[in-house]
């Protein structure tokens, strides 16, 4: 199930799979939502939370299940523990995670399949350099931008 969800910075498309958000990215002009979608709870739970999101609102997370190998899932994880309105870099996530390579987490941070709740974005160079965005730069700007409005 699809669901679009018109955010501040864009149309986002939200999927959703056995009770779980699967993938949250920005919408393409040719998406639109499934029929029936907005009463599926578990979207209209997802477009609850980006609500809260972006009002600098900390809300529950609904459940999400990405699709990923195992390292991409201990790497996600620890992506969900950089707090609203803060940053890692690559190098600090390869610690916490246990793995010798920056290059590797950049690896895995760019094909989380669940922006924004999987806050990716906040991810940067070791320099503070905004380094990739599987959405775009931009995007990261924006998402970056809207964070420190509240912190």
């Amino acid at each position: 199930m699809n669901m679009i969800y018109d955010s501040p910075i864009g149309r986002l498309k939200i999927t959703a799979q056995e009770g779980a958000i699967s993938a949250l990215s920005f919408a393409e002009d040719s998406d639109s939502a499934d029929s029936g979608a907005e009463r599926e709870s578990i979207l209209h739970r997802a477009a609850l939370w980006l609500d809260g999101y972006f009002k600098g609102q900390a809300e529950p997370l609904p459940p999400i299940a990405p699709k990923g190998t195992m390292f991409q899932q201990r790497v996600w994880r620890a992506l969900c523990d950089i707090p609203f309105g803060e940053t890692r870099s690559y190098g600090q996530i390869a610690a916490e995670v246990g793995c010798a390579s920056a290059r590797a987490i950049g690896g895995a941070v760019g094909k989380n399949p669940v922006l924004i709740m999987i806050p990716c974005h906040r991810v940067i160079g070791a320099d503070g350099s905004l380094t990739g965005f599987s959405a775009g730069i931009e995007h990261k700007i924006q998402l970056l931008d809207h964070e420190n409005k509240f912190t």
